[in-house]
């Protein structure tokens, strides 16, 4: 286990997106709303944006009322526009130098099987992908979106960032795996359509921070969709959380956007700090993970 995560650059400036999706009627509409939410991200000094779980449902609109209102409809059609999807923030993240977790997109992956993938962007115009894990009921019973393979994290000139895909956050052992290859960032990209599910998100957001020593930040979709089947319903706020500790905010929590509001939300993540805080803290959660149930009685 890396006793530090890999760190060359003291601070990053992190914008999470609390993302309206909107009734657009045609692809270059979408393209301009990307590229005005990225541009006013990046005036802001963003070096790292991240965009909500299933954002890319927006792009559903163009294909009218019968697909909008079929959730099979809109995961075929989807497929059509994976392409362009990629190249836009491709060319986004390259044209202004930065990282973007692009949310998530259901692709095919064969046999009428759908994989919820969040893909993330160097400024060089690599990309890789994320697969969620851990499905809700809503995805398997309704949707026939399946489980993905696989842990990664991503290595970033601001050390390395991993990504957890909403409802992954809730199960510790993921994101200790990331933690373990050496992640300081954990990035969720959210989509929630009740009070209920956006604070199952967050709290699990916190927790992994909180017990990894490590900086989480969410990003939900906002805003009601009543013309789309999938995301007819969206609530959350986006936030930043980190350790429990000297040098980072009492309650853990960084920033946290307005309920609902169509916004980015801003911090300054002092990525240094974590290593401080896991060898000089007053407790070493991170550290102690390895011995934690040595003492409990065998049976």
């Amino acid at each position: 286990m890396d006793e530090t995560p890999e760190l060359e650059s003291p601070s990053l400036r992190v914008a999470a997106a609390q993302y309206p999706i909107e009734n657009l009627h045609t692809w270059s509409d979408i393209r301009t709303k990307l590229e005005r939410w990225v541009h006013d991200a990046v005036t802001n000094g963003a070096k790292l944006l991240v965009f909500p779980e299933y954002f890319s449902l927006e792009i559903t609109a163009i294909f009218g009322e019968a697909v909008c209102q079929s959730l099979p409809l809109s995961l075929e059609k989807l497929q059509r526009t994976l392409a362009d999807f990629l190249n836009l923030f491709r060319d986004l993240a390259q044209t202004h130098h930065v990282y973007i977790c692009a949310g998530s997109y259901p692709v095919q992956v064969g046999d009428g099987r759908y994989a919820n993938r969040s893909y993330f962007f160097w400024p060089t115009g690599h990309c890789e992908f994320q697969e969620k894990l851990q499905m809700t009921r809503f995805e398997l019973e309704q949707w026939g979106v399946t489980a993905g393979q696989g842990l990664k994290v991503f290595v970033t000139e601001f050390g390395k960032i991993a990504i957890n895909v909403c409802y992954d956050s809730e199960f510790p052992l993921l994101a200790r795996h990331q933690i373990e290859q050496g992640a300081g960032i954990i990035l969720v990209p959210s989509c929630t359509d009740s009070l209920a599910g956006y604070h199952r998100v967050r709290i699990g957001c916190q927790a992994r921070a909180l017990e990894n020593q490590c900086y989480v930040v969410q990003s939900p979709t906002v805003g009601d969709c009543p013309w789309s089947a999938a995301v007819d319903t969206n609530i959350g706020a986006a936030g930043f959380y980190t350790p429990v500790d000297h040098g980072f905010p009492a309650n853990g929590l960084l920033a946290r956007g307005e309920l609902n509001k169509p916004q980015w939300v801003y911090a300054d993540l002092k990525l240094a700090e974590l290593a401080r805080i896991r060898a000089e803290g007053q407790v070493f959660n991170y550290r102690d993970w390895s011995g934690q149930y040595a003492h409990l009685p065998k049976r």
